[in-house]
């Protein structure tokens, strides 16, 4: 603001007198300087010399006080003030250039300008001196405020309050001088406040209370910034201590407000009046609810809201309800919060963010008791006024929580979001491309509170809340692998349910979207589970027909069908899964162990060993074809596989042996010798005579076969039993060749003798028959019982050979007579076959001596013994026989 210059007459005219001679070489210098400040154009900037030039020039100057008369006074006061009108040009044109260097330049041109005029002190002829000087350094305190050069301002407040602090209040009567001396107090206030001298701040404040001389604009101004500074301590960090600061402050500001209603005397003052004392009372409300002091706010509502605010209307600011409804909360009255809460909707004035905060407020005090009337008020807000996305995304997530699922009060919280997110009108808010940011994020929400229910397995909360994320997904073609996904996860939702039916109507919406193994995989789940073995097999085809098809999911598949019991769909996956391997692809899981785990599937199965054999033989003819170890693996691990089959096709075969499956066992147990065969002969004794054992019982179940079925053995099946029992053969052999005994049981070896004196007859081989009975007669296994059998066994089967026959019951005969105890009734049943053979098939005179021979031995074996100890009916067969 320009200072209008000195134009009273005489001092013109005295001055124009003596100017020529009063003119001081320094004042003259000053002059020039200001010349300069006053020609700087609009886009020229300030020189920076020109403040120092000038500083240094008013520094001499002082040094010539006190000054020779009124006349060079007179013209510093006109220099000083040709300077500050020139400060206000270059201010007004630095504005203009927004420039802080330019701005400080001249703040410090209008600092000198000041100290010019309290150089100068009175002048005679100037009204008011001191006044002026002092309003000039108020000025000049002003602009160092508001570029926050908070000392410097301090400085010029403070030397305005020196100059005016000499006149007597009581004489002053012009109402700009009085607004000086509040103005200047109120200035200083705000300068010590800056700087954090609160004391001072309020001192000053509280100095001012006698400075308002009856008006109504000084108590504006007064309570106004008693105001600011209650609102100011408010945000600072010892809150304790600022609250009650805060708090102070702001009832002083109320107390200036009701004695300047006093002295109010247009409507106008008494309007401005009323709304500061409802403003101050709003803000006191909002210090007491800080403070906790709920009781004091919900007074502070009544009054407001009663119009005991020094007007007629009742105030209905929209803070009221949410002060109101914080503080009922806090008082732990739930119901009266509601009300304020639900009053809100009503009321048009109350801006989003505020409500919005509000129903946070309030949950986050009443919790899951909340959610339903949450619900309600954001539904009542969205009939009375157009809510934002955004809004409806913070309400949402506040009734969510963050809950993690598994309680009762997070499934209410979820149920309530559910029904709001659904509301068409809530839905309409997240649609367009402008709210695509807030559109993802409530999905994110709701899928997010839709997994954590998930993972708890409540899937009912989880499907609903997957299905109302699904509302917030665009039906576009950018959005269809995410509409896919979402169809995804509620099929699995519905098969934790059991609701397959619904689960199969979701994975074929998300197949339609986007095929993949995903869905094809679970499609699977549901026909396991709906036990429709037939399409889960037929699902597993098109599984191996997706382009993101993995081997990992016919594993997964076969582990899936096992949990259900479903040993067709198993076996149906893990025979697909050896077909890749027999393709040659590579697979993460080795051929052995598929192979393995199909045969333990049908193992659990009795009744399955007809497709358990099947998948033994084509271990067993990959192994030959790749290689044993290629295909079982090398090291204890591949011992450990070839036992495993050997052991397994063992123990298949004695199980189907015991149910009389004898061609299942034969074929069982050929197959185990193979396996055995594999495992390291010369290391373990053991394992050549377990080769040893499952040929002779192969070859026993083919023999009990032909009796089962009651038609002979063909031509090969002798040729391959044959050939088995010579491998057996050899193996025994060369055990006893080492020089070892025969760890295998007698009653094998006995079984091996039998069988291959059957086989071997067959085959017209008779020499290899007696070969096989002799050396079976020369073992330790052997024992007269096992003779006997041998030799009734030749004498009376089809193909029988009497040579054998008769070795076989000579050697038991002779170990029954050289026993101690002869078991006579076999002794007698022994000679009776022997004389029967030998009469059969006597031929010639040595043949009848060999008779004679028998007789007479059975004599001599009956002479001596007790009566009785002899059969009496087998004496008395040899007497008839012999007489004939």
């Amino acid at each position: 603001m320009r200072i209008a210059e000195i134009t009273t007459p005489d001092l013109r005219l005295h001055h124009r007198e003596t100017e020529s001679r009063t003119q001081h070489p320094l004042l003259s210098d000053i002059e020039l300087l200001i010349q300069q400040s006053e020609a700087i154009s609009k886009n020229q900037p300030l020189p920076q010399s020109l403040p120092i030039s000038l500083r240094q020039s008013l520094t001499r100057l002082s040094q010539l006080a006190p000054f020779p008369d009124n006349s060079f006074k007179l013209t510093i006061w006109k220099l000083s003030f040709r300077l500050w009108n020139a400060c206000v040009d270059l201010s007004n044109a630095a504005s203009l250039q927004s420039s802080s260097t330019s701005a400080e330049s001249i703040a410090n041109l209008r600092h000198v300008a000041a100290d010019m005029l309290f150089l100068a002190k009175d002048v005679n002829g100037v009204p008011s001196p001191t006044i002026k000087s002092s309003i000039l350094y108020y000025r000049t305190g002003l602009v160092w405020h508001s570029l926050k050069k908070f000392d410097l301002a301090s400085d010029c407040f403070e030397r305005a309050t020196e100059i005016v602090s000499k006149i007597d209040i009581a004489k002053i009567s012009d109402a700009g001088e009085k607004k000086l001396f509040l103005d200047l107090n109120l200035a200083r206030s705000q300068t010590a406040w800056e700087i954090s001298d609160r004391n001072l701040a309020v001192t000053l404040l509280n100095r001012a209370k006698n400075l308002l001389f009856g008006s109504p604009e000084h108590y504006k101004s007064l309570s106004n910034q008693f105001l600011a500074f209650g609102k100011s301590s408010l945000a600072r960090e010892d809150e304790d201590c600022s609250l009650n600061d805060a708090l102070r402050l702001m009832n002083e500001a109320l107390d200036l407000c009701e004695k300047g209603l006093g002295t109010a005397k247009t409507r106008e003052d008494t309007m401005e009046f009323t709304t500061m004392r409802i403003k101050t009372l709003r803000f006191i409300s909002a210090v007491h609810l800080q403070k906790g002091e709920f009781e004091s706010v919900i007074k502070c509502v009544k009054v407001l809201r009663n119009g005991g605010n020094g007007s007629d209307v009742a105030d209905q600011h929209a803070s009221l309800p949410v002060l109101a409804m914080k503080a009922w909360l806090g008082l732990g009255r739930h119901s009266e919060a509601e009300k304020e809460l639900r009053g809100m909707v009503g009321n048009k004035d109350i801006p989003e963010a505020v409500w919005v905060s509000a129903v946070e407020a309030y949950f986050e005090v009443v919790g899951t008791a909340g959610a339903e009337t949450a619900k309600g008020v954001f539904l009542g807000l969205l009939g009375r006024c157009h809510v934002s996305a955004k809004a409806a995304l913070r309400v949402a997530h506040r009734v969510l929580g963050e809950s993690r699922g598994g309680d009762n009060g997070s499934r209410i919280r979820a149920n309530v979001v559910a029904q709001l997110v659904s509301d068409e009108r809530v839905v309409a808010l997240f649609a367009g491309e402008a709210v695509t940011k807030e559109r993802k994020a409530i999905h994110s929400v709701l899928w997010n509170s839709a997994s954590d229910h998930f993972r708890v397995k409540d899937y009912e909360i989880s499907a609903e809340m997957y299905e109302k994320s699904m509302l917030y997904i665009p039906h576009d073609i950018e959005n269809r692998v995410f509409r896919a996904k979402g169809f995804r996860v509620l099929c699995l939702c519905y098969l934790g349910l059991s609701q397959l039916d619904r689960a199969l109507e979701y994975i074929d919406e998300a197949e339609k979207l986007e095929p993949n193994i995903a869905c094809s995989f679970l499609k699977f789940k549901i026909y396991l589970q709906k036990k429709d073995h037939s399409c889960a097999i037929g699902q597993i085809n098109a599984m191996t027909s997706c382009l993101d098809f993995s081997s990992d999911y016919l594993s997964l598949s076969a582990h899936e069908a096992i949990s259900c019991q479903a040993l067709p769909v198993a076996i149906a996956s893990l025979s697909k899964f050896l077909s890749f391997h027999i393709s040659g692809k590579t697979m993460p899981t080795t051929e052995v162990v598929v192979f393995r785990t199909l045969v333990t599937i049908l193992t659990q199965d009795i009744g399955s060993e007809t497709q358990a054999l099947e998948f033994m033989l084509q271990a067993q003819s990959r192994s030959a074809t790749i290689g044993a170890e290629r295909f079982f693996g090398s090291g204890e691990t591949g011992k450990r596989e070839q036992n495993w089959f050997a052991v397994t096709c063992w123990n298949l075969g004695s199980r189907c042996g015991s149910a009389k499956k004898y061609e299942l066992c034969g074929e069982f147990m050929r197959l185990a010798s193979e396996f055995y065969g594999y495992l390291d002969t010369d290391e373990s004794e053991e394992n050549k005579m377990m080769i040893c054992r499952s040929i002779i019982l192969s070859v026993t179940a083919m023999n009990a076969l032909e009796k089962q079925n009651k038609s002979a053995l063909t031509e090969t099946e002798v040729k391959l039993a044959g050939e088995l029992l010579v491998r057996a053969g050899k193996i025994m052999s060369s055990s006893l060749s080492d020089g070892k005994d025969c760890i295998m049981e007698p009653e094998f070896i006995f079984m091996y003798t039998l069988i291959a004196y059957d086989i071997h007859g067959r085959l017209n081989n008779s020499a290899f028959q007696l070969l096989v009975v002799k050396t079976f007669a020369g073992s330790k296994s052997c024992n007269y019982n096992y003779l006997l059998q041998v030799g009734v066994f030749a004498s009376q089967s089809p193909r029988s050979n009497p040579d054998v026959s008769t070795f076989a019951l000579n050697e038991c005969l002779s170990a029954l007579i050289a026993s101690a105890s002869p078991d006579y009734p076999t002794l007698a049943l022994i000679i009776r076959k022997l004389i029967s053979i030998s009469s059969v098939h006597k031929g010639d005179t040595e043949d009848e001596e060999a008779i004679q021979k028998m007789y007479k031995q059975a004599y001599r074996i009956m002479v001596g013994l007790k009566e009785g100890e002899y059969p009496t009916e087998e004496g008395k067969w040899l007497a008839m026989t012999a007489w004939n």
